[in-house]
């Protein structure tokens, strides 16, 4: 049965299926949007008292219930300075060393870290033998996307790519998922040094986000596209620790890497450790005394 689950994933039109179930969650359809939200809420047992508006009457579109805001104070910020907080609500896939530019996807399967910013060497050379983080945003998540430091960004980067599913069954079958699905990558300068942040596409993503360029797909590009940013200045983009980044209109996966000797995951953290957005994820790397 997994087999054929996988074997479906790569005759499937995701692309044209994607935008089609998009266009539907954008629909404003009065009683059928609300029909299908409780749905929702019902199948995948949401905690609607987390939500800012608990009711699904609340929500005009699925997408707005989807990307729902939370209760102020529901997911309290880590504040210390050397504490870096987890950007999302999920499970963690996979987290450790890069080691050779390669990235763990699953049991027996790596990917390229260049592959994954959109092939330049150049954009990867500053995270290799750093540390990476993968965390699945399952579909009763919140999927507001958060910045677990504050940075300044530098570069965002829209690379074209498939849209298989990103889920573990998927994760240990598909070589190269990440590094082949369509995504979103933001690279932020921030007191422990640079940080890329990389926004997964996946099977119905009807759209990604981020908080100062809007919807960067869709529509889907044949393409990689590239926006640079100034560092100061006016028209420079900050953002502090805890503030929203992007959102995912239906779930997905976020990666993240940083360079290396910048931080150190807290030691309970394994695959299958749930996150919670704004808790503790990891504290700036500190030398061992002599």
């Amino acid at each position: 049965m997994d087999n054929l689950k996988i074997s479906l994933q790569y005759l499937l039109p995701k692309h044209l299926v994607s935008r089609l179930i998009g266009k539907l969650a954008a629909a404003k359809l009065g009683w059928f949007s609300h029909f299908l939200i409780n749905r929702f809420i019902s199948a995948y047992k949401i905690n609607m008292q987390e939500a800012k508006f608990e009711h699904a009457k609340d929500y005009a579109s699925f997408n707005e219930f989807f990307t729902r805001p939370l209760k102020e104070g529901i997911r309290p910020l880590a504040t210390d300075e050397d504490v870096i907080a987890h950007p999302v609500d999920g499970c963690i896939s996979q987290l450790g060393p890069i080691v050779d530019g390669q990235l763990v996807q699953a049991k027996n399967h790596n990917y390229s870290l260049q592959n994954l910013l959109g092939g330049d060497i150049h954009e990867a050379l500053p995270f290799m033998g750093g540390d990476f983080a993968t965390i699945y945003l399952a579909p009763k998540d919140y999927h507001r996307i958060h910045m677990p430091v504050a940075g300044t960004l530098r570069q965002m980067i829209y690379v074209p790519g498939e849209l298989f599913s990103v889920n573990p069954l998927t994760a240990a079958n598909v070589p190269g998922l990440f590094a082949r699905n369509e995504r979103v990558v933001t690279i932020f300068d921030t007191v422990l040094g640079p940080m890329a942040l990389v926004l997964v596409g996946a099977t119905i993503v009807a759209s990604i986000e981020t908080v100062w360029a809007g919807t960067v797909t869709p529509p889907a590009g044949k393409h990689i596209f590239r926006w640079s940013y100034p560092a100061h200045g006016k028209t420079a983009i900050k953002l502090e620790k805890g503030q929203e980044m992007g959102r995912f209109k239906l779930g997905s996966t976020v990666v993240l890497a940083f360079a290396a000797n910048a931080l150190q995951f807290l030691p309970e953290l394994e695959p299958g450790s749930v996150t919670r957005m704004g808790a503790p994820f990891a504290t700036r790397y500190q030398q061992d005394a002599d």
